[in-house]
């Protein structure tokens, strides 16, 4: 079965009504805190919200910070404010609605608080900040229903797939037996050999995605979404190179850079 994938940091997890992804050691109840001079990267469902990506990390949480204050840069190092997509809590907390492709890449969060030494009362700001990568998985709306609400929906899928082909083996034998005991002899006879239809397993990703195991390895076999520099015109699993790509999830390479390329 294919997976696919779209960029966000840590690895995936499930949380009821966001979709389905791997626990992190970087996150927590559905949150996922930054990790200094590290980026994290999260993987989130096409067309659902993301985790709450928490402006701070672990051991800096268990604090209590004075003054916070909490500026969030998204892909391109554009201001998040006034998109409908993003929510930002006070607490610096924030959150992408119906994930799409484009909303992939580099979330950078920089906190700023203050610290009171204790003997002179002396005030100094502290700035931090935290990187976050996000990606896309491009299951279809209404993919994970078809599930029963499993948490992995590979798993029950597979097992569809093995139960049409026991009841495609049962109805070709079951043909068998009618026009091999049918007295009208003009039916051609049907001879059908017990475990001879098979399923083969086609790895592929839709266009605009592929597999990348040395950038991934948290998800080696996951379908991630092309980025900048990338692209995939079709099913196979490999994103091509094309220098003149600068947006995620790219399908076609201009033709001049193409040309390029072949010289």
């Amino acid at each position: 079965m294919m997976r696919a994938w779209v960029l966000l940091s840590a690895v995936l997890w499930y949380l009821t009504g966001v979709g389905w992804q791997r626990f992190s050691e970087f996150s927590e109840k559905g949150f996922f805190y930054g990790k200094p001079g590290h980026p994290v990267k999260v993987y989130v469902e096409l067309h659902h919200n993301s985790p709450v990506l928490v402006c701070m990390d672990f051991k800096l949480a268990e604090k209590e910070t004075v003054d916070p204050t909490y500026l969030w840069i998204g892909p391109n190092e554009k201001p998040l404010t006034g998109n409908d997509r993003i929510n930002i809590t006070k607490t610096g907390k924030l959150m992408v609605k119906d994930f799409l492709e484009p909303l992939s890449g580099l979330y950078t969060c920089t906190l700023s608080y203050k610290t009171v030494k204790a003997e002179t009362q002396e005030e100094k700001m502290v700035k931090q900040r935290y990187d976050f990568m996000i990606f896309v998985n491009p299951f279809a709306p209404g993919w994970k229903g078809m599930c029963n609400g499993s948490v992995d929906c590979e798993d029950i899928t597979n097992h569809n797939i093995l139960q049409a082909r026991d009841r495609i083996e049962e109805f070709f034998r079951s043909q068998a037996y009618v026009f091999n005991h049918d007295f009208n002899k003009t039916l051609p006879a049907m001879h059908f050999v017990d475990h001879s239809f098979q399923i083969i397993r086609i790895d592929s990703c839709r266009p605009g995605f592929g597999k990348n195991e040395g950038l991934h390895s948290n998800c080696a076999t996951c379908c991630v979404v092309c980025g900048p520099g990338t692209f995939s015109p079709d099913v196979d699993v490999t994103c091509q190179t094309c220098v003149s790509v600068h947006i995620y999830g790219a399908k076609s390479c201009p033709t001049s850079d193409k040309n390029q390329h072949e010289k």
